[in-house]
């Protein structure tokens, strides 16, 4: 019986091994055909900018900005691409849509979700485009307050170079020096001037794209719904920003910074309450934040502490008088404050104070951890009668902090509808809830990503609806996936796109389908396209070439493994 068994099942096994050669070689040939097509136009070898799973630098070049190590394991790149020039991008795009190969791209790599570098879709092979070598930043000839800047530098590199130009320049922009610009201005960008100038996006006065058909176009070229939805309708949708021209903004000679801390049991709640009401109405140049974290105390109670984060646009004397006036609960005094130049609060909120200001060019690597992170809105102060409910809720989480930014000012003036971040007049603060851990097991990522989802579930009364806000800058993927790239529906995108986009969401679609109608820059969270019809009606079926030659590659195995059954009887 054995013996017949073996007989039997020889012809089987021979096809299955024939077709796994016959479909790694054929695989091996895109590669190398890949390769070969993105160096066909281009001075440098692919070893200066190429590095595939086999490279030696692969595994470097991947994790060289990559700070969560959650999505460390999910599907990897094919290959890296680090173009040192505009043609690289240019082949790069053109050479991927011939075979089939799906682009990410990074800039800084702080995307939250990893969608920059990793994907949750196995069944698109994808190459990361990593701007990390097009940094340059060109501070305006003609015009001294502006600049242009490359998406593969990073925020601190940019800070560095403005301050070398002029005392009184800066640009409204967050706080962590290593985070990219491409993928920062892409989702709308804030930090402590936001209430003063508002959004690093809403600070753009131009911008080159490469899109899908590898041409470059600047924001005339490009026309000004492209120009709209890539100033805060999240990266990687529309094609490759590969430069921005930011307009600089004043800053005195002099600012102003304090940090107070104060537990529940110094007044903390109470405190919170009051800033609450006043955080968003204060001058336009206060902003003071507030982060929640556990402590521990002296008596070795477990407690959570209110910490006051802020910078002031003036000296010290005059930010003494606001305060008191505004907010005099806070006791705020001389003492507590430290006057500074504007790029030495930039050190002070990187937590690099103290240090030589060449760390902000050195992009030196972010500590990596694992971490869990989301984000909501806030439009009516949470009763003071239930804060005790979130100090507890807090207090169940091993290590979280909850970040909460002023909103009002400047972003009070700015329509909803100005760039596709619409949380503008109405909007108190925004929340971040933030976790991370050293344990890289399944028990510990369940336990922390269980701990947040509660916690979320948890402030839904309390926060903004219908429909609750998020961040598109703090990618969340429990508000929602895409498809693979040939199954997008712009229906089931509204889940995740209305919260982080509202009403703009469909905008950002009309325009995606107008630049990108068969979703060639696709990810998990990338905006879908709604293309014209006929009948001047919108529709989000469109025609993919991706499919078809699937089909034809498989099919084409069907018919040699029939072929070879038949020959083998």
């Amino acid at each position: 019986m054995e013996l017949f068994a073996t007989t039997k099942f020889q012809p089987f096994l021979l096809v299955i091994i024939i077709m796994v050669l016959l479909a790694s070689s054929y695989s091996q040939n895109i590669d190398d055909k890949f390769l070969q097509c993105l160096v066909k136009d281009s001075k440098a070898t692919k070893s200066e900018f190429v590095f595939t799973q086999q490279h030696t630098k692969y595994s470097s070049v991947l994790q060289s900005s990559t700070i969560n190590l959650r999505f460390s394991k999910t599907t990897k790149p094919l290959a890296i691409i680090t173009p040192l020039t505009y043609s690289h991008i240019q082949s790069a795009i053109l050479c991927s849509k011939t075979f089939k190969f799906r682009i990410r791209i990074r800039s800084g790599g702080h995307d939250y979700a990893g969608l920059s570098y990793t994907s949750h879709d196995n069944q698109s092979p994808f190459v990361v485009l990593d701007l990390k070598e097009l940094r340059s930043i060109t501070i305006g000839s003609n015009n001294k307050n502006t600049a242009w800047v490359e998406s593969g530098a990073t925020l601190g590199e940019l800070y560095y170079w403005v301050s070398k130009q002029s005392k009184n320049l800066g640009f409204p922009a967050g706080v962590c020096p290593t985070v990219g610009i491409g993928g920062h201005i892409s989702g709308g960008g804030f930090g402590v001037m936001i209430r003063k100038y508002g959004l690093a996006a809403d600070n753009i006065v131009d911008a080159r794209i490469i899109d899908v058909n590898g041409r470059i176009l600047d924001r005339k070229s490009m026309g000004e719904d492209l120009f709209w939805a890539i100033r805060g309708g999240g990266g990687g949708s529309f094609g490759v920003v590969v430069a921005w021209k930011v307009n600089l903004v004043h800053v005195p000679d002099k600012v102003t910074v304090f940090t107070l801390s104060k537990t529940l049991e110094q007044g903390g709640s109470n405190l919170f309450n009051k800033w609450q009401y006043v955080g968003h109405s204060l001058s336009q140049d206060l902003f003071i934040r507030v982060m929640i974290q556990p402590v521990l105390v002296e008596s070795g109670k477990r407690t959570i502490q209110v910490v006051f984060n802020s910078m002031y646009l003036g000296t010290v004397d005059r930010l003494i008088k606001i305060a008191t006036h505004s907010f005099p609960e806070l006791g705020l005094q001389e003492k507590d404050c430290r006057e500074m130049s504007w790029i030495e609060s930039v050190m002070y909120f990187s937590g690099y104070y103290g240090e030589s200001m060449d760390v902000l060019k050195d992009r030196k690597p972010e500590p990596r951890s694992y971490f869990n992170a989301k984000s909501d809105y806030v439009k009516e102060p949470i009763p003071k009668e239930r804060l005790g409910e979130l100090w507890k809720w807090c207090l169940e989480g091993d290590n979280p902090i909850l970040i909460m930014e002023p909103h009002g000012g400047r972003m009070d003036e700015i329509e909803e509808t100005s760039t596709p971040y619409p949380h503008r007049k109405g909007y108190l603060y925004n929340i971040q809830y933030y976790e991370k851990w050293d344990d890289g097991s399944n028990e510990s990522l369940k336990k922390h990503v269980s701990w947040m989802r509660r916690m979320y579930e948890n402030m839904t009364p309390y926060v903004s609806k219908n429909p609750r806000g998020a961040y598109v800058n703090y990618r969340d993927l429990d508000l929602g996936l895409n498809d693979n790239a040939d199954n997008t529906s712009y229906l089931q995108a509204m889940q995740w796109g209305n919260k982080y986009f509202r009403d703009n969401f469909r905008r950002l679609a009309m325009v995606k389908g107008m630049v990108d109608p068969h979703n060639f820059f696709h990810s998990e969270q990338s905006i879908p396209p709604l293309v014209m019809s006929k009948g001047n009606s919108y529709i989000e079926s469109y025609t993919s070439s991706q499919g078809s030659c699937e089909i034809r590659v498989v099919s084409c195995f069907v018919v040699l493994f029939l072929l070879i059954t038949f020959f083998l009887k």
